[in-house]
């Protein structure tokens, strides 16, 4: 047992938040991101409405501490997309949505964004990566999200 525990604490998986590597302790920067099932199943309808073309929208919840953010809803954005990629994001649309976040009381705030990639699978594009480089800069913590409705 005492060599499982010194081999996880050597892969950084054992060191109560501290990577060991060498002499030297590592912090473990990782965030732990929880979904909501409802913001998954809203994400997963909304990206299946838009079969064939890919959609995007807005996760909304709460920076819970330092390392762990909470996405309690989405929000769906109009855009219009070709096969692979979202081409347009609406930020009147997204500016008026916060606004009206705020009108009705409710606390959350957008904590990243999500799409569909129907038919090919969850991983960020060069487009994706350059839409979450955008996101970080109104929101250093933004989450970014891709779903496959097809491929469950």
């Amino acid at each position: 047992m005492q060599n499982l525990l010194a081999q996880l604490q050597g892969m950084g998986g054992g060191g109560g938040g501290m990577a060991q590597r060498g002499d030297e302790a590592l912090r473990d920067t990782a965030e732990t991101i929880h979904v909501s099932s409802l913001a998954l199943l809203k994400m997963l309808i909304h990206g299946r409405a838009g079969v064939p073309l890919e959609v995007m929208g807005l996760m909304i919840g709460e920076y819970i501490d330092e390392y762990t953010v909470r996405v309690t809803d989405v929000f769906s954005m109009p855009q219009t997309a070709t096969g692979q990629s979202v081409e347009a994001v609406d930020d009147e649309y997204q500016a008026q949505m916060l606004e009206k976040l705020e009108l009705v009381g409710r606390p959350e705030k957008v904590v990243g964004w999500y799409h569909s990639h129907p038919g090919f699978g969850c991983w960020l594009s060069m487009e994706d990566v350059m839409t979450a480089k955008s996101y970080e800069q109104l929101t250093p913590r933004s989450v970014s999200v891709v779903v496959d409705p097809i491929r469950l």
